[in-house]
């Protein structure tokens, strides 16, 4: 379904970036600097998402500079946020596009708002999905920037992070077997010990007025990470943009329970609405059972505290995700 991966130029660094076949419209998804192009459209838990955002145009991932299978970069030669912006600019010329859709990814807003800024003309439209627009260290809701990071950097590469923020998303050994390979193959734990502490740092706040394209922001209600205020702060902000909550727990739109979200991308984009199977079909394959040997339900403690009755296998037991059966 999509290319091998193929090389853009930003500068001296290589970009690498896959597109499914042509469609209506170009539509680029906006990493965060922890994936891998290679991988990600194939992911069990992100494929059902990635095909139905396919089939409203030309689908487009890329890895920044530093991650994935784009060029490393060094301590020294950290890129900037307009570098970072500049790479989307590389992946369109390489594929002869005009313009696109962006879609952030949530921690890729800064990018997706700086190129959505100052190329309007090449920018369809911009979706934020889970989205915040100022640093990580100004957060005054108990939640510890140090703390955070180095909890990421505790469990990188075993997957356990991507259960930690996505609390509604089915989970199995072997759910979490693919999704470390893909942080395993995105940046080693070095490199996001280096890059965390910068993304941290990024405010965009003062952009979000200059943004005339038309927006969508997309947040769930209760995603413990990224309160719904941020996502409000920024549809307030950026004018005609159009804000929506979801039910949910879940940092990331592209993985389940998806439909919900698709379709308000889908109909923002298209102006249509979409028709797409429902969640349950899937969950009842996904979903292991959900008890213990003596009967009790399982149930996961984040490091916010929060316990969630997720299906599960217990796994790695660090200090990120404590396993324990409910009393």
């Amino acid at each position: 379904m999509f290319s091998e991966t193929r090389y853009a130029l930003n500068g001296d660094l290589r970009v690498a970036y896959r597109a499914s076949p042509k469609g209506e419209r170009d539509i680029v998804f906006i990493p965060n600097w922890f994936t891998c192009c290679e991988l990600f459209p194939e992911l069990p838990s992100t494929q059902g998402w990635v095909e139905a955002m396919a089939s409203l145009g030309r689908l487009i991932f890329f890895d920044q500079p530093g991650t994935g299978a784009s060029d490393p970069v060094t301590v020294g030669a950290l890129p900037t946020l307009e570098q970072w912006a500049d790479s989307i600019t590389a992946v369109l010329d390489a594929l002869g596009s005009p313009e696109a859709v962006l879609v952030a990814h949530p921690g890729a807003f800064a990018t997706a708002a700086l190129f959505a800024a100052t190329h309007p003309s090449r920018t369809t439209a911009l979706v934020a999905l889970e989205c915040y627009a100022g640093p990580l260290t100004e957060r005054t809701d108990g939640l510890n920037p140090k703390d955070f990071l180095d909890a990421i950097v505790a469990v990188w590469g075993t997957g356990e992070w991507q259960h930690a923020i996505n609390l509604d998303m089915p989970w199995n050994e072997e759910i979490r077997a693919t999704w470390a390979r893909e942080e395993r193959l995105a940046a080693s734990p070095r490199s996001a010990e280096l890059m965390l502490p910068l993304t941290a740092e990024l405010h965009v706040r003062d952009l979000l007025p200059t943004i005339r394209v038309r927006t969508l922001v997309l947040q769930h209600t209760d995603d413990p990470f990224i309160p719904a205020a941020q996502g409000k702060y920024i549809a307030n902000h950026i004018s005609g943009a159009k804000h929506i909550e979801l039910p949910g727990r879940n940092m990331y739109h592209f993985v389940e329970p998806w439909r919900e979200s698709f379709r308000h991308v889908a109909e923002f984009v298209t102006g249509q609405q979409a028709d797409v199977a429902d969640d349950r079909v899937l969950a009842t394959v996904l979903f292991p059972t959900l008890w213990t040997r003596r009967g009790a339900p399982q149930r996961w403690v984040t490091g916010t505290g929060m316990h969630c009755s997720t299906p599960t296998t217990p796994s790695c037991g660090r200090n990120l995700l404590v396993f324990e059966a409910a009393k």
